[in-house]
This record gives C-alpha cells, sequence and structure tokens, in this order.
C-alpha cells in the first residue's frame, strides 16, 4: 500500500516546464486529460517565477498550486494531504534529471518527455534515481502507442515475418533547413544548443524516436554503429542530419536516417522491417496503414479498426475506422497506460504495459553517445556504452 492508496477518481497530475507558449506542454496536457484519467492540479511551468505564474492562471491553475520553480514545487505538493500522484516533465532536456530526481524522491510518479536527459551520465543518474525509488518512471516514446505500431510489433513477436534480416528506419523533417535558431524560433534555439539539448542534435531530437520505435516493434538491440553526424546549416553547432549503419542482434543489419534539413518533409518517420518470411512497412503521416509483403509479391494492406488489422493494435484504438488516430492519440495511450500502472501501483499491485521506462531511455541517450564518438572518430564502428 502507498500514500495514495485511498485516491480515487483522476489522478493529480503536475507539470514541470511547458507553459502556455511552449508546443509539447500543450500536447501532454491534451494527451492527459484525453480519456479522463488526469486533472492538472499544479505547476512549475517556467524558467522564470513570473512567466510561470502567467503560465498557470491562464490554464486555471489555483493560485498556491502555482510554483516559482520545481523544488518549491515538490517540497510543497509532497507535504499536502491532496498532493500530486504524478508529474509530468516537460522541459529542454538539460532539466530533466533535477526535477525528476526531486519528484521521485517524494514517491511521486514521473511521466517525462524524450529523450531522457541531455547526456549519458545524466541518464545513468537518473535511471539510478528511478530504480531507487519506490515511484513509477514513464517516458512518452508517442509513437510506440499508435495501434499499428502495436499490431507491427504483435506480428513479429508471433513469427509472421520469421528471422529478421534488415530493418530500414528514417525521421525526415525540413523545419531546420535554414538557421531558424538565429530567426527567434524559441524550439530551434534550445534544440540547437549543447548546453541544453546535449551532445545529439537531430540525432537526440528525432533520431531517439526512430531508434526506440525499431526497438520496441522487432525486438533487437544494436551491437554496433556506423555513424555520419553532419551540419549543412553554416554556424549551427549540433548535427542536423545523421546517416547510420546498424548491425543487430541476430546477425541482422539495418540503418537510421534522422534528418532536419530534407527539403519538402514535414514528419516522415518510416519504418521498413524484412525478415524470411515476410515484410512490414509504415509510414507516419499514414498512420492507420500497415503494409504486411510475402515471398512472391504478394501485399497485404492492413488497416487499423478492420477484420484484417491485429487485436493487439485495437487495444489502443478510441474511435472507428476511417477517423484517422495519431500524433495525439499516441500520446494518450502513453497517458493512459501510466494512469492503468498509477492506480495499481496504489495498492502495491503491478501492471504489464507497453511502455517506455527508464531503461528505455538510458538506452536512447546512450546511442546517440555512440553516435556522436562514431561520427568523430569518422564513422568507426562503435559499441554502445
Amino acid at each position: 500500500m502507498t500514500r495514495f492508496s485511498d485516491r480515487k477518481g483522476p489522478i493529480s497530475l503536475g507539470m514541470v516546464g511547458g507553459g502556455t507558449d511552449a508546443f509539447i506542454g500543450a500536447v501532454h496536457r491534451i494527451a492527459a486529460r484525453m480519456d479522463n484519467r488526469y486533472r492538472l492540479v499544479a505547476g512549475a511551468l517556467s524558467s522564470t517565477p513570473d512567466r510561470s505564474l502567467a503560465s498557470g492562471r491562464a490554464l486555471g491553475l489555483p493560485e498556491d498550486r502555482i510554483y516559482p520553480d520545481f523544488e518549491a514545487m515538490a517540497a510543497a505538493e509532497a507535504a499536502r494531504p491532496d498532493g500530486i500522484e504524478a508529474v509530468a516533465i516537460v522541459t529542454p532536456n538539460h532539466m530533466h534529471l533535477p526535477p525528476a530526481q526531486a519528484f521521485l524522491a517524494q514517491g511521486i510518479h514521473v511521466i517525462c518527455d524524450k529523450p531522457l536527459t541531455g547526456t549519458l551520465p545524466d541518464a545513468r543518474a537518473l535511471a539510478k534515481a528511478a530504480a531507487q525509488s519506490g515511484a513509477l518512471f514513464v517516458l512518452t516514446h508517442n509513437y510506440t502507442g499508435y495501434p499499428m505500431m502495436r499490431a507491427a510489433k504483435a506480428m513479429v513477436a508471433a513469427g509472421r515475418l520469421g528471422a529478421l534480416r534488415l530493418v530500414q528506419m528514417e525521421y525526415a523533417q525540413d523545419w531546420l533547413a535554414d538557421a531558424a535558431e538565429e530567426k527567434g524560433s524559441k524550439q530551434a534555439e534550445w534544440r540547437t544548443d549543447p548546453a541544453r539539448s546535449g551532445a545529439g542534435g537531430a540525432i537526440g531530437d528525432i533520431g531517439t524516436h526512430a531508434f526506440n520505435l525499431m526497438g520496441f516493434v522487432t525486438g533487437l538491440s544494436i551491437e554496433e554503429l556506423s555513424a555520419d553526424l553532419h551540419r549543412f546549416v553554416e554556424g549551427r553547432r549540433l548535427d542536423d542530419n545523421a546517416q547510420i549503419s546498424l548491425r543487430l542482434t541476430g546477425g541482422a543489419r539495418g540503418a537510421i536516417w534522422a534528418s532536419q534539413v530534407a527539403t519538402g518533409c514535414l514528419n516522415g518517420l518510416r519504418m521498413r522491417v524484412y525478415g524470411t518470411l515476410g515484410a512490414l512497412e509504415w509510414e507516419q503521416e499514414a498512420p492507420e496503414v500497415l503494409w504486411f509483403s510475402q515471398p512472391g509479391g504478394q501485399r497485404q494492406r492492413l488497416v487499423r479498426g478492420t477484420a484484417a488489422a491485429i487485436a493487439a493494435g485495437e487495444t489502443s484504438s478510441r474511435v472507428p475506422a476511417g477517423h484517422p488516430e495519431g500524433y495525439l492519440e499516441g500520446f494518450a495511450t502513453i497517458y493512459t497506460e501510466a494512469a492503468d500502472a498509477i492506480v495499481a501501483h496504489r495498492s502495491g499491485q503491478h501492471t504489464e504495459t507497453l511502455l517506455p521506462t527508464v531503461e528505455d531511455g538510458l538506452a536512447g541517450v546512450a546511442f546517440v553517445d555512440a553516435c556522436v564518438r562514431s561520427s568523430a572518430a569518422n564513422a568507426a564502428w562503435t559499441r554502445l556504452d
């Protein structure tokens, strides 16, 4: 039993970062309330007290639960009989570790945006803090919440593809094709700043999504990688394009291409997996469809919500077939499964979920670290540390 064992109804949620002018904070708030499992009641929403207060008022938070910083919030909420049970951390990467440690130490569950941290030492420290805490830690790799990615995972696990041979992942955008960080874009400013983003640019921001989704669907892990990280925009301090060759467990081979300077691409996350008996292909911009191919040219279109789709994907669906689900719903699936785990935790129970964990986050930061080391060594084959 925990101090939250007598709680009923929606989970009381706090938020660190994610003020009214922050993109990802709004996404997390929408996802948290989509299935009516959370109620946002507290926040330290900005790095400055004045902006935090303004954002909290705009969101309708009680004045006494709008905090100037996360330290004050963690201490005050832990002392309240009606204090928050979980906190969403939606700050830039370099500010994931301190608030996560503060709330985990108070036994408050943490739902954290990806990547886990900006550096590998910080990721290890956070993994240690999560292991020592009695609280849950969830990482919001939202693409693992897409119904057809759940279906793909189930098909691979059931042996429908046979032995896996090849995995091709790509994530292509063009929003950093020019020096947006010098033109007033807040999102571009911190994502291209090593002090706030970490050692990886595109590889940390979107490459970690491709890496995580590859492991989620296939169950394969990287043995060695050879990475070429490049900066196409003059003066940029972090990579904006990454091309990585992979040697995977079981003898499989793979590649990840992550770019934020691919002209004409919006959010082109794509996965192709090839085995001895079949292949799968999926694109995030058409998330309802999963293509299953077999030898001899047989090609089947699997659509969410239809008889041809896999039952494993339907458990995370909300609307009838033909009504597209995607980005926000993927986040909501993570939040709802986290709510299931939190409710079970109240009575000391454990529930099986597909939630990304702190270990997944640590693996993602280790992936970025290995890519940076490999690229610095002229794309030398490098093991994950």
